[in-house]
């Protein structure tokens, strides 16, 4: 069913709506159809579940998932780590995305709207939570027009031109026009789709990039697997070695599946808010973990078998993580394929690409949700907003990179990309979880949310949530955000 408005259309009693949205005690149904509780139009949605369980896993999939996954399974022994890491996101994941998905449904809202519905002394949870989104879109774009340009240089150039041990990646990020003007490319899909619409951008951008994606992982891995050495990287990948049990190897995979199940950054409560009554919560949130988790199995099956078929080691892998494994050690190691190398770079960077913008195009559209349903305004006007803060945003984040790579916030080396990406994922995505976990387990109690899954199926897993909610979850997330700030600070390697 196409949504018969925007988010953040208005009507003439809005004063009306926001009186009886705050006189609602906690506890009650807040809407009792899928209308937005600030306003009594009704809000925009997704035409199924699956279009829902597409856009949360597109959501869900995306630069850690290439990037981080197969560096944290190959420095942690494969198996041991997949074993680890397929428990915690089928537990204190799935509780998470539950708990952000049924608030945004309950609410109709997006994460500000979502926590003042129920007293607006809770709203600053979601003010913390929704500068999340606004922080990391801008570099999120920048990575974006970087992953951009690789693909087409793979067309364009070749493989042997990308493989130079650095100097093309530094030589482009440093430049003073190239990497702005991929960054706008990037920026400008994104923008386009989301202009588009929940149905008619979101929905349909998902349905080609999702199958796409998955099906060119599945390519690229049989590939690999099929070179000389590619077998023993398997094994290693996918063979348990419990001798590399430790806190550590727990620390990764727990923050490795919180940061890469879009978490803590309003995205899953805005889509949420977007998700009819009558569907499944309890299904739709399993087969999101379940589709994040398969894209970083593939992708571990990829590269970690490709450090074998190249060096015979995992340890190239292990040694590196983030832009340098992505950008660098990764075209070195397809340098080595032969004639297929240009042909398998550009299906990986294409691959990372659909990654990279299905993420992009979440994050701005919980952007663009957050600002209508805040002002009130048109979703046009929300969406030109936008544009202005994450272009602005991004044109001075990369300027870290040259005009004012003198800039080194976190110490010798960094930059402004790195100091809002420290910010926003280890400090402030684990503090709004945290107060998310405490809000929705001893202020308003478990039971508001479980009586809005229980709308659309059983709840049998009900008891075992809770436990999860109010003891579990904030446990877990003060451990990743102790680890991680230590992390930084060079006191933890994790």
């Amino acid at each position: 069913m196409a949504p018969s408005r925007e988010p953040g259309q208005t009507s003439g009693s809005q004063a009306q709506a926001q009186e009886q949205t705050q006189a609602t005690p906690v506890g009650q149904t807040l809407a009792g159809t899928h209308h937005n509780t600030l306003f009594d139009a009704p809000r925009s949605s997704w035409s199924g579940k699956w279009a829902f369980i597409l856009a949360a896993a597109a959501s869900a999939v995306g630069l850690g998932n290439m990037w981080r996954f197969p560096y944290l399974a190959a420095k942690y022994g494969g198996g041991t780590f997949l074993l680890t890491y397929a428990v915690l996101v089928f537990t204190f994941g799935v509780s998470l995305l539950l708990l952000e998905t049924a608030l945004g449904r309950r609410t109709g809202q997006s994460a500000i709207g979502a926590f003042k519905a129920f007293g607006k002394k809770y709203a600053f949870i979601g003010v913390l939570a929704s500068a999340i989104p606004f922080i990391i879109t801008p570099y999120y774009c920048i990575i974006g027009g970087w992953v951009t340009k690789y693909a087409a240089s793979y067309l364009t150039q070749g493989a042997g031109a990308l493989a130079d041990g650095g100097a093309f990646f530094g030589g482009f990020i440093t430049g003073p026009i190239e990497s702005y003007l991929w960054m706008g490319l990037f920026m400008l899909v994104t923008f386009v789709i989301v202009g588009l619409g929940v149905e008619g951008g979101i929905e349909k951008a998902n349905l080609v990039m999702m199958p796409a994606l998955i099906v060119m992982a599945i390519g690229i891995a049989l590939f690999t697997l099929m070179q000389p050495g590619a077998a023993e990287g398997a094994l290693y990948y996918l063979t348990p070695d419990f001798s590399k049990l430790s806190p550590e190897l727990f620390i990764g995979a727990l923050g490795q599946m919180f940061f890469s199940l879009s978490l803590a950054m309003g995205i899953m409560i805005t889509y949420g808010s977007y998700l009819d009554k009558k569907e499944s919560l309890t299904q739709s949130v399993v087969r999101v973990a379940g589709f994040d988790f398969g894209v970083s199995f593939l992708a571990g099956l990829v590269i970690v078998p490709a450090a074998f078929f190249a060096l015979g080691s995992g340890q190239a892998v292990a040694a590196k993580s983030g832009p340098s494994l992505m950008f660098i050690t990764l075209p070195q190691l397809f340098d080595t394929m032969g004639e297929a190398a240009a042909v398998v770079g550009f299906v990986f960077f294409l691959l990372v690409f659909f990654a990279a913008l299905t993420s992009a195009i979440s994050l701005t559209e919980t952007c663009v949700s957050i600002v209508a349903d805040k002002t009130g305004w048109s979703r046009k006007r929300s969406m030109a907003t936008v544009i202005a803060v994450v272009g602005a945003a991004g044109i001075l984040v990369n300027a870290g990179y040259n005009g004012l790579s003198f800039i080194e916030p976190l110490g010798a080396g960094s930059s402004l990309l790195d100091l809002f990406d420290f910010v926003s994922n280890s400090v402030m995505m684990p503090l709004a979880a945290l107060l998310t976990c405490i809000f929705v387990g001893w202020i308003i109690k478990p039971k508001v949310l479980v009586e809005e899954v229980r709308q659309s199926s059983p709840f049998k897993a009900e008891k075992v949530w809770v436990v999860l909610v109010k003891y579990v979850a904030p446990l877990l997330v003060i451990v990743i955000l102790i680890a991680y700030v230590a992390q930084q600070f060079g006191l933890l390697s994790v």
